[in-house]
Order: C-alpha cells, then sequence, then structure tokens
C-alpha cells in the first residue's frame, strides 16, 4: 500500500494518547484514618476551647479549628459553637457515621498573653509541625499559670481607677481616693473569687463598697484634709464602674452577633446584661446605705467636664496598660495596646470638636482605634481583641452611669427627677452600643483592608 492510501491513524492516536514523558505522575491522595481523624479533632477542639475561654470571638474560634484541622488534611469539618460548648463532626465521603468530638466549655478568663501562645502554635501548624509535638505544646499552653500575681492584677486595677480620676483632671486626693477605694473593690472580688461566689454577687458587692468608699469624701473635707473640699466622689464611683467593666466582652458579643453566631452573642450579651445590672444594684445599694448612715453624696447637676488634653491622654493611657496587665498580657500587647488608646482617643477628640454628640464620637474613636489595631495586629504578631479592648475602654460611660443612678435616688417623688435620670442612662447605653458597634465596624473593615495591603506588599515585593 503506497504512502498516499495508508490510514492516516496516527493523528488520531494522538489525540487520544499523549507521549508517555508527557503523561503526570499519578499520586497517592493522603488518607486520614479514623484515629488520625479523632487525633486531629481532638487537637483542633481543644486549641478552639482554649481561644474561646481566653477571649477569642466565635469567628476566630471557628477559624482557628478550620485551620488546624486543614493542616493536617482533615477537610472539611462542621463546626457549631454555643457559648458554653464546641461541636466539631468530619465526615468522610462514603463513611456510614462522622466522626464528632464534643467540647464544654468553662468560664472564661481572660489570657491574651495565652492567647497569643495559641496563635504562633497554630502558625507552627500550618507549616508543618508535627501532630505529637503540636499537642505537647497545646497541654503546655493549656496548663501555663497566669503571667501576673494577684497582687500585681490588684494594683493594675488600682491604676485603671487612677487612670479615670486622671483623664477627669482629678486632684492629688481625689486620684488617691480613687486608688484605695478600686484597691479595696479589687480585694473584695479576689477574696469572693476564692470563696465560690457567684460573679454576679461579686460585682453587686464591689460597686457597694466603691460607692460607700465615695460616700465619705464629705468626711475627709470636714476633718480638714486639704483639697477634699474639692474631690468629687462621682468621679471615685465612675473609675469603680470602669473597673468592674473591663472584663466584660462587649466587642466580641457585637462582633459575634454581626458574624452570625447567634447563640454566642446571646449568651455573652446575656453575661454583659447580668454583670452591668451587678453593678448597677451594688452603687444603688451602697447609696442607700450611705444615705442610712447620714452621709450625702450630691448628685451632679449636668456632665463632669474632662481635664485638661494632656491628662486625657495620660489618663487613657494607664487605663489600656492597666487592662493589658489585667488580660494577662506581655510587653508587645501591653506597648500596642497603649499606642492605640492613644489614637482612639485621638478620634474620639476630633470627633467631640465637630460637636456632633458623646455617643457618635465614642463610636468614631472606638472604630479608628480598631481598625488601626486590625492593621497592626498581625504584623505586630499580636491578638487584635486584646489590643482593641484595651483602646475602646476610656471612652466608657462610667461618670454618666453614675450622674444616672443617682438622680433615680434622689429624685424622690420628683417625676422630672426620675426621668431625666432614666434619660441619663439611656444616654450610657447608647454611647456603650456606639462603642461595640464602633469597635466592631473597624474590624470588620480592617481585615479585608489588611488582607489587600498584605497582597499588594507582596505584589510589589515581586517585582
Amino acid at each position: 500500500m503506497s504512502d498516499e492510501h495508508r490510514p492516516r491513524t496516527g493523528f488520531i492516536r494522538r489525540l487520544f494518547r499523549l507521549p508517555t514523558d508527557a503523561q503526570p505522575a499519578t499520586e497517592a491522595l493522603p488518607v486520614v484514618d479514623d484515629a488520625m481523624a479523632v487525633r486531629v479533632l481532638d487537637l483542633a477542639v481543644r486549641i478552639g476551647e482554649t481561644m474561646l475561654t481566653t477571649g477569642a470571638t466565635a469567628s476566630e474560634v471557628t477559624s482557628a479549628i478550620t485551620r488546624a484541622a486543614s493542616a493536617y488534611r482533615l477537610e472539611p469539618v462542621h463546626i457549631d459553637i454555643t457559648y458554653n460548648s464546641i461541636t466539631v463532626a468530619y465526615h468522610r465521603s462514603g463513611d456510614d457515621r462522622p466522626i464528632t468530638i464534643l467540647r464544654i466549655v468553662h468560664r472564661s478568663a481572660h489570657d491574651h498573653e495565652k492567647l497569643l501562645l495559641l496563635q504562633a502554635l497554630l502558625a507552627d501548624i500550618e507549616s508543618g509541625l508535627d501532630i505529637q509535638e503540636a499537642r505537647g505544646r497545646l497541654r503546655g499552653i493549656r496548663r501555663a499559670p497566669f503571667r501576673y500575681r494577684a497582687i500585681t492584677v490588684i494594683g493594675a486595677q488600682s491604676v485603671l481607677a487612677v487612670g479615670v480620676a486622671v483623664m477627669f483632671g482629678g486632684n492629688p486626693v481625689i486620684t488617691v481616693l480613687a486608688f484605695l477605694a478600686a484597691g479595696l473593690a479589687a480585694l473584695t472580688r479576689f477574696g469572693l473569687a476564692r470563696a465560690r461566689v457567684p460573679y454576679f454577687y461579686s460585682q453587686v458587692t464591689a460597686a457597694a463598697v466603691i460607692t460607700i468608699f465615695a460616700s465619705l469624701t464629705p468626711v475627709l473635707a470636714d476633718w480638714g484634709l486639704p483639697g477634699a473640699a474639692d474631690a468629687r466622689p462621682s468621679v471615685i464611683v465612675a473609675s469603680g464602674i470602669v473597673l468592674m467593666l473591663a472584663g466584660l466582652t462587649v466587642v466580641g458579643a457585637a462582633q459575634d452577633a454581626i458574624d452570625g453566631f447567634a447563640l454566642t452573642a446571646t449568651g455573652r450579651i446575656l453575661e454583659l446584661t447580668t454583670q452591668t445590672l451587678g453593678v448597677v444594684l451594688g452603687i444603688l445599694a451602697g447609696l442607700q446605705v450611705a444615705r442610712m448612715a447620714g452621709l450625702t453624696v450630691d448628685p451632679p447637676t449636668e456632665a463632669i467636664p474632662l481635664g485638661a488634653v494632656p491628662l486625657q491622654f495620660l489618663g487613657a493611657a494607664l487605663i489600656a496598660l492597666s487592662v493589658a496587665v489585667i488580660n494577662g498580657s506581655g510587653m508587645r500587647i501591653i506597648a500596642v495596646s497603649v499606642a492605640l488608646s492613644v489614637v482612639a482617643w485621638s478620634g474620639y477628640l476630633l470627633a467631640s470638636t465637630l460637636h456632633i454628640g458623646a455617643a457618635p464620637a465614642s463610636g468614631i474613636g472606638a472604630f479608628v482605634g480598631s481598625f488601626v489595631g486590625i492593621l497592626l495586629a498581625r504584623r505586630l504578631h499580636v491578638p487584635s481583641v486584646a489590643i482593641t479592648a484595651a483602646a475602646i475602654l476610656p471612652m466608657v460611660p462610667g461618670v454618666t452611669v453614675f450622674r444616672g443612678l443617682l438622680g433615680i435616688v434622689e429624685a424622690g417623688e420628683s417625676t422630672g427627677a426620675l426621668l431625666d435620670g432614666f434619660a441619663t442612662l439611656v444616654a450610657a447605653g447608647l454611647v456603650g452600643v456606639s462603642l461595640a458597634v464602633g469597635a466592631s465596624l473597624g474590624i470588620s473593615l480592617g481585615q479585608p483592608t489588611r488582607t489587600r495591603l498584605t497582597e499588594i506588599i507582596a505584589w510589589r515585593t515581586r517585582d
């Protein structure tokens, strides 16, 4: 058969067959057996549990569990987080039963240095850390004691009250009294915690102690103590309110609600409401005890003005430093928290110059602080929740809350005074909501902005 009549099958054959050197090598897909899957799930859920108890939001916990499981080729995993439990399930295609692990989450105790170590562990896991070594490191992190001794934490709580007094331009007498009142309240809460008294009752007792202590200020003026006549008891109580609200997860509750974790957000909001109610009841009880003892606290007729601007920044920095120590932060987190408190307070002051009201100004300050904090958190290797909480706390309306409560107590049968007291409390509540919304908005906008900036920097570095 001549070449021109030979069937041209080579072309057709090449359409369906690749040359031997062009065929890709066959790679074995990794198969995770049931025993390994249980070990991975156990590691991931324990990381998530520890993060949740140390102050992370539900979205951060979900991301951490997913990252840990994916690093060991276990995906997809299904995660359900409530306020006091975490459930993680892995269902391999074709299997009859999924592998499910449930962990109960006990009461949270903020420990931001431990949260920092967990983030470092996650990064090492994604870099190829052996699972056995990862389990050992996690065990060490979970068993690590709190960074500071109790006396240091109590001292930091006293310094927090000093920061509030400094922000309001308090004289040396009021600053010392705020320090002593906060220290006494901190000791009260510490003793009640050792006695395993529920936290709600310790809030009530500590708030009553601070209020009674503040009512003694006029007595010191009668004794002729220099500067006591100009001392304002409202500042002492306000410092105590900020102190007792320092450990509440306002931003975390708002962030969980925005991210769609309804059960976790509801639990945190309920806890926030309960603990705040404990502070309110304690102040009311303290005012009644002071009245029965013949001591009176004159309600301020208008909002207490802040001190000079340099004192405001100094007070905000002291508050942020104290909150960081109370939450067990190391020097890196402390330094970033102090810097962000100055940034957040600058945003608040700038907004206040526009005469837009306390609540919007507080929201803007919280937004600025959290937005900048998110941009810096990953580069500086610090947890975003740690620095955000410390940055916005100086804007908590402690004085406004006390003014409202004091107005209600002193109203008597005057309907107008009673309504004024409730209006003041509503204004304080609006400030709190603005802080939560502003901080959450800063986090929500800061995360994609940070990702985009990282991509731009990486692209320019390649070029």
